[in-house]
């Protein structure tokens, strides 16, 4: 196995991150799109919304990502990341890559001052819970995650 390592992504990286966060969201179902994928994390890079890390082989070949939001936990009155995309290429997975963004994530949290970083997946999604179960991620038992959908349109 090949050394794989991490550096944060810039907008030079749009083209990579862009594919690949379009395959991420075809992972979950969504119509394939890659200028709204290009244009969503566009935006997120540009605006400092969000802290993208990629990893890459000998070659500076890009195997995945992972994109972190920062926001707070009020009730620690910290802040935190929000770990909410990881995607690594199918050609490239089970290679350490999703492990080794994982760990680059909690040092980047740790570097930065976050109080923790959460997440959420699937529940179908056996071999990403075990991989979080064997970085230390503890699963919430005692939450409950909700979500509504918002049916607004933007004025312009």
């Amino acid at each position: 196995m090949s050394p794989i390592r991490t550096r944060i992504a810039t907008l030079d990286d749009l083209d990579v991150i862009a594919m690949l966060f379009d395959a991420y969201r075809q992972f979950y179902e969504q119509a394939p799109d890659l200028a709204l994928a290009r244009r969503f994390m566009t935006d997120r890079l540009q605006r400092g919304e969000s802290v993208v890390l990629l990893a890459l082989n000998e070659a500076d070949q890009v195997l995945g990502f992972c994109q972190l939001y920062p926001t707070f936990c009020s009730v620690e009155a910290k802040p935190i990341y929000s770990l909410y995309d990881l995607f690594v290429d199918p050609a490239a997975r089970r290679s350490g890559a999703g492990k080794v963004l994982l760990l680059a994530a909690e040092r980047l949290a740790a570097d930065n001052g976050m109080a923790r970083m959460d997440l959420t997946t699937a529940r179908t999604n056996k071999p990403a819970q075990a991989a979080y179960e064997s970085l230390g991620w503890v699963r919430d038992d005692i939450f409950f995650a909700y979500s509504k959908f918002i049916g607004f349109t933007p004025k312009r």
